[in-house]
C-alpha cells in the first residue's frame, strides 16, 4: 500500500500539514492530532455522513459538528481516523477502485462473521480484522 494514498484520502498535504510516507508519520500525526477538515475529507471519501462517521470514531456527532475545520482532534480520534484511512487505501488498492472497495465495505462478509466490514472499523481490533481480510483477498486466499 502506498502511504501517499492515505495522504490523499485525508485531503492531502494541505489538510494534514505534511505528507505521509510511512508508519512513523502516522504515529506522529496521531500524536499531533489531525484537523477536522481531514476527517471530513475521509468521511466524503467513504461516502459517510457525520452521524455514520461519528459511530466509527471515539467522539460524538455533536462534538464533530461543533468543531471548526481547522480544529485539531485528540489522539484517540486522530489515530482511529488514520487507521480507517489506512484500511481505505489498502481496500482501494486491493479492489482496484474506490467504488468496488466501498461496495465490499458495505456488504456482509462470511469471512467476517457475516458482518459488514464497515461495522468493524469503529475499533482497532475490528479495523485489523478488515485489514487482514483485505490481505487475504489481495493474495487470493479463500476465506
Amino acid at each position: 500500500m502506498q502511504y501517499s494514498s492515505v495522504t490523499e484520502i485525508l485531503g492531502g498535504k494541505k489538510l494534514l500539514g505534511r505528507d505521509i510516507s510511512g508508519r512513523f508519520d502516522m504515529v506522529e500525526l496521531g500524536g499531533d492530532g489531525i484537523r477536522k477538515a481531514a476527517v471530513s475529507h475521509l468521511a466524503g471519501w467513504l461516502s459517510l455522513s457525520w452521524r455514520e462517521m461519528a459511530v466509527l470514531l471515539p467522539v460524538t456527532e455533536r462534538t464533530l459538528q461543533r468543531y471548526g475545520p481547522q480544529k485539531k482532534l485528540g489522539r484517540p480520534v486522530s489515530e482511529q481516523a488514520l487507521q480507517i484511512a489506512e484500511v481505505a487505501a489498502a481496500g482501494a488498492e486491493t479492489f482496484g477502485s474506490r467504488e468496488k472497495f466501498l461496495a465490499w465495505l458495505g456488504a456482509p462478509s462470511a469471512a467476517l462473521g457475516g458482518r459488514r466490514p464497515l461495522e468493524l472499523l469503529g475499533s482497532r481490533f475490528g479495523a485489523e480484522l478488515v485489514r487482514d481480510e483485505l490481505g487475504r483477498i489481495a493474495h487470493g486466499i479463500p476465506a
